[in-house]
This record gives structure tokens, C-alpha cells and sequence, in this order.
């Protein structure tokens, strides 16, 4: 069976023009060249209960994986990591590292991301930036660990 993963991207301005997602477009294609069943890219702006609520919402409908991109930075819109933090059970505080020093061999801007990663039930929930390049680069980093993660969070730790 079918890993399903829901894409929510996550800015004012796309929300106002789905033509200039280009983040959310590129996750999907990368979590469907790894053989996940796809939803979205949903598109929300950067409100903290709206997030929180979509991120719950793809959950419950069944995503094992929800990654979010964009409202990562230190912008006062940028409140992701917040809404985040709000809806997940645990950390996975090493994802988040590992996405940054993933960056951080591209750029030193990486350091400045808050991705955070965690779980909600048995879900994987991950922020990438929202940049096409630094959501591809976060994406790349850890999506090796996706397929043991899931299979630990549903309950398979034989086969983990």
C-alpha cells in the first residue's frame, strides 16, 4: 500500500495567484517520483489558525505525510513552525537539522529557516521553505527517511 502525502503550500501572495506556486508543484513531483499517493498542493496564506487547521485537516483525512512549504523564515508573517508546533504531538528535532545542514552547504542563509518537523498521531508533518530551491534541497535531504519513519509510526517496527 501507498504512503499518502498531502502538500500545503503556505503564502499570502499565492494564495492570491495559484500561478506563482512553484515550491508546492516541485514537493509533489518529488514525494511522486518516491511512490507516495499525492494530494495538493493546497494552497493557504500565511495565518496561523488556517495552517494549523489545514495541517489537522490533511491528517485526519488520512495523509501519513503532510509537508508544508513557504512561512519558514523570520518574517513576521511567517509563522509555519508556530501553527506547527501547535498541532503535533513531538519533535523530530533532527529532520530540522538535517535540512538546514543540508542547506547550509549551499548557503549560509540555510541557518535562518525554522523548519520544524513532528508527528500528530501517526503522521509525519514537515516544514520546507518556501523558496523552489531551498524546498527542493529540504525535500532531498530527508526524503531517504521518509519510508522507515512512516513504517515506524504505523506500528511496524519488525520491518523498520
Amino acid at each position: 500500500m501507498k504512503s499518502r502525502a498531502h502538500v500545503i503550500t503556505i503564502s499570502d501572495r499565492s494564495s492570491a495567484d495559484r500561478t506563482l506556486d512553484k515550491s508546492g508543484p516541485a514537493v509533489v513531483e518529488i514525494l511522486m517520483q518516491r511512490d507516495f499517493e499525492v494530494t495538493g498542493p493546497e494552497i493557504v496564506p500565511d495565518e496561523q489558525k488556517l495552517i494549523a487547521d489545514t495541517i489537522v485537516a490533511a491528517v485526519n483525512k488520512g495523509a501519513h505525510l503532510v509537508i508544508t512549504t513557504g512561512g519558514t523564515g523570520l518574517g513576521p508573517r511567517d509563522v509555519t513552525p508556530q501553527a506547527t508546533a501547535s498541532v503535533i504531538d513531538y519533535e523530530v528535532p533532527g529532520i530540522g537539522e538535517l535540512m538546514r545542514r543540508a542547506g547550509e552547504t549551499m548557503t549560509p542563509m540555510a541557518a535562518l529557516s525554522r523548519s520544524i518537523a513532528g508527528v500528530r498521531g501517526s503522521s509525519l508533518i514537515i516544514n520546507v521553505p518556501g523558496s523552489l530551491k531551498g524546498a527542493i534541497e529540504s525535500l532531498d535531504a530527508v526524503v531517504p527517511l521518509l519510508p522507515h519513519a512512516l513504517k515506524l509510526l504505523s506500528g511496524d517496527t519488525h520491518h523498520a
